[in-house]
């Protein structure tokens, strides 16, 4: 395959980025649908007028339906889409990226997907599509997985579905997080995937934030001790990866917590603490739910993060040395890369 590419290159050199901006539209439209012209070139940063000619094209070619209410991909689309997805990696030079990751970050399994989330929402929905099909693939039966909230963790319940693997597995929410936006807390995020694969759940209602008084008085219930012991065994880990900052403001840092963050040159944050550049822990926030050390314990530690503004954030995770796969996109990739 790689072979053949190259030859390919050498004799049509035009041919591999016509062919990476269709499937891009192709995919872009497959996260979308239905959706009208005009939302479709403000998503992908271009305009109706380059886009006319190519959506004109795949229509004739039996790839899209286009009705009233937008467009969407035909069978014949999604079916190029199955096809095309064991040649991209080689195609747009993924693969090589992330092996390059690999190396650099220490991770056993780089993953790396078309786009940049900063700049397409839909990238996001590719990471979260990539995520759940890791997750099937790893899946054993009897496993508990403990689920962080965020963005990206909610694409990935969108994408998982039944299996008979799934059915003596329990998701059990990393943290606690009553306070944040609803749809996207942990406790929201496990009983979703647990009803999309048919899974059992356990939810954590604490907030986010605790007094540390508070925090001794909770943990001493039941229903919390219960739900600690088992994160304590948790085989799976799924989570993100968050900009320390953006992170803290999401919290309700007051000014000053955020100066003294900033000051403490804090990058990430995953699990309720914040990292530097070097991966040294500058602050851990009086928290329930699963400890840096239980992570380390587990067998899979799946990381989610994509966008180019996140890869300070990830290169700072990656220090810990706990994670066994990462599934970023392009534009953090390449700014990694970069460093």
């Amino acid at each position: 395959m790689r072979r053949l590419l190259e030859l390919q290159q050498k004799l049509l050199p035009d041919l591999i980025p016509i062919l990476r901006d269709r499937y891009m539209l192709l995919r872009s439209i497959y996260h979308l649908q239905p959706i009208g012209r005009r939302g479709l070139a403000q998503e992908m940063g271009t305009t109706e007028r380059i886009l006319r000619a190519e959506v004109d094209l795949l229509k004739e070619t039996g790839l899209l339906h286009v009705t009233a209410a937008g467009m969407s991909l035909s069978e014949e689309g999604m079916q190029v889409l199955d096809e095309m997805e064991p040649m991209v990696g080689e195609l747009f030079g993924l693969t090589d990226l992330a092996e390059r990751l690999q190396r650099k970050l220490g991770i056993a399994e780089v993953i790396v997907v078309s786009g940049n989330a900063d700049q397409s929402p839909w990238v996001k929905e590719e990471l979260g599509r990539v995520g759940a099909r890791v997750l099937k693939q790893v899946i054993s039966e009897g496993d508990i997985v403990a689920v962080t909230g965020g963005s990206s963790i909610a694409s990935v319940a969108k994408h998982l579905s039944p299996s008979a693997a799934f059915r003596s597995v329990q998701f059990v929410p990393a943290r606690g997080g009553l306070g944040e936006r609803v749809e996207l807390q942990a406790n929201t995020l496990a009983s979703a995937m647990a009803a999309k694969t048919g899974a059992t759940y356990r939810l954590l209602h604490v907030p986010d934030r605790l007094h540390p008084e508070a925090l001794q008085t909770l943990v001493k219930e039941p229903q919390v001790k219960d739900v600690l012991s088992l994160l304590g065994e948790a085989r799976i880990v799924l989570h993100g990866i968050g900009d320390a900052m953006t992170m803290a403001k999401r919290r309700n840092y007051s000014e000053d917590e955020l100066q003294e963050l900033e000051a403490a040159g804090a990058v990430s944050e995953a699990f309720g603490y914040y990292f530097d550049e070097a991966g040294v822990t500058v602050q851990r926030m009086p928290t329930i739910g699963l400890q840096l050390e239980e992570v380390h314990k587990a067998e899979k530690v799946l990381s989610i993060a994509g966008g180019e503004s996140k890869a300070k954030a990830i290169l700072s995770f990656a220090k810990q040395s706990c994670q066994n796969v990462l599934i970023t996109d392009e534009g953090a990739a390449r700014s990694l890369l970069s460093t």
